[in-house]
């Protein structure tokens, strides 16, 4: 009777999908642009679940152009909103940095969860409220839900890539 609970439980650990999520804390030391910033002894560091547009035209200006009719100079001032949000937000700071399961992308930046001194507030999301990013929309992750509603409620509002300026 016992072997057949052990190994269920054993085939639950094996099967049961990881979650290596980790925390740090440093000072944000430089602005990149939007969505990657420098952090004291971490080094780079990608906002996960987000993306702001390029300063330049880039590939990633399709996916803006194909879902949601945005205009190349239309992302080009937005990047630059995004990029003067995050400095007056986080430059300097003291942030916290949490992972989800996945810690470094393709170019070896560490993809967090970026979270601010002022009551805790996350960066992510803050710059989706705003307007200024969209949803990563690619991959899974813990939030992805929370933030395609900020997303939304952005769209709705007209607010920065959202609106009809």
């Amino acid at each position: 009777m016992l072997k057949p609970i052990l190994l269920t439980l054993v085939l639950l650990i094996l099967t049961a999908p990881a979650v290596y999520a980790a925390e740090f804390t440093g000072r944000v030391t430089w602005i990149y642009d939007g969505d990657t910033i420098e952090v004291e002894s971490l080094g780079r560091v990608r906002l996960l679940g987000i993306d702001t547009p390029e300063y330049q035209d880039s590939p990633r200006d399709r996916f803006y152009q194909k879902n949601f009719a945005l205009a190349p100079s239309k992302l080009r001032e937005i990047a630059q909103r995004a990029k003067a949000f995050v400095i007056a937000r986080a430059k300097g700071q003291n942030v916290r940095i949490e992972t989800d399961q996945q810690h470094h992308d393709k170019h070896d930046r560490v993809l967090a969860y970026v979270y601010l001194p002022d009551e805790g507030k996350m960066l992510n999301r803050l710059l989706l409220e705003q307007g200024l990013a969209s949803v990563y929309r690619r991959y899974d992750f813990r939030y992805k839900q929370n933030f395609l509603s900020a997303e939304k409620l952005a769209r709705k509002t007209g607010r920065g890539l959202w609106s009809n300026d």
